[in-house]
């Protein structure tokens, strides 16, 4: 009996790990699309700062003489147009307007990608709990065959090698704590770009900057240690 049982776990434990290797790829696509919304958010702050900075001070006598030892029709058309070069602040406008977009965008699809997600979790979860209705029934054979466990089979330890590695429990429970992080990773960023807005201040957007890019709530190595299960 034991054999069929660890045959049967093995099978189950298959499934579950298929479910574990589809979350990490999704998660893989969640990472990709971070990155990319950290260059985003870059664009959107290097916009804004553009627009912001000052004029040159036409007042200053150091600009005066500057200007009348260099004057050409650039420089004279510049001072018409009231010290704002016009083209470039039309091409920032429109990276702003672009980032702007492009992080929106990327909330909608991170947020999708969080439901899958959660979907996998949900299955993983169904899967184990099928799993143990199907092998009760093995264990309650086995309790009652009155067999030791010295009378194990060279076949039956076969078996049980075959079935080293990661349990299906410990598979769900690192699915659940990387679900959680980047949940929380995913509501940071909702944050940051719902409260972007033409009056942000320069160190609201540094801040914002960086926590996006540093992840705080995510914790690199329990991610690397789910990738090293993965041959």
């Amino acid at each position: 009996m034991g054999s069929e049982e660890g045959n049967l776990k093995s099978e189950w434990k298959e499934k579950v790990f298929q479910i574990f290797k589809e979350f990490m790829t999704r998660l893989a696509k969640l990472e990709e699309l971070g990155a990319a919304g950290s260059k985003l958010l870059t664009g959107y702050q290097q916009g804004l700062e553009f627009l912001r900075q000052p004029p040159i001070d036409k007042t200053s006598k150091l600009i005066e003489n500057i200007v009348k030892a260099n004057e050409t029709q650039r420089v004279k058309s510049y001072f018409e147009a009231g010290c704002i070069n016009v083209h470039d602040s039309l091409q920032n406008m429109s990276k702003l307007r672009t980032s702007l977009l492009g992080l929106n965008d990327h909330i909608i699809t991170a947020k999708g990608i969080l439901n899958e997600l959660e979907g996998l979790l949900e299955d993983v979860a169904g899967a184990i709990q099928t799993a143990n209705e199907c092998l009760a029934p093995l264990w309650d054979e086995d309790s009652g065959s009155g067999l030791d466990l010295q009378d194990t089979t060279d076949k039956e330890i076969s078996t049980s090698s075959h079935l080293q590695g990661p349990e299906m429990t410990d598979l769900a429970a690192l699915m659940g704590i990387i679900y959680t992080m980047v949940k929380q990773d995913y509501v940071m960023q909702e944050r940051i770009v719902t409260s972007l807005n033409l009056k942000s201040l320069s160190v609201e957007l540094e801040s914002y900057s960086l926590m996006w890019s540093l992840r705080p709530f995510i914790n690199d190595e329990i991610v690397h240690q789910a990738w090293r299960l993965i041959p």
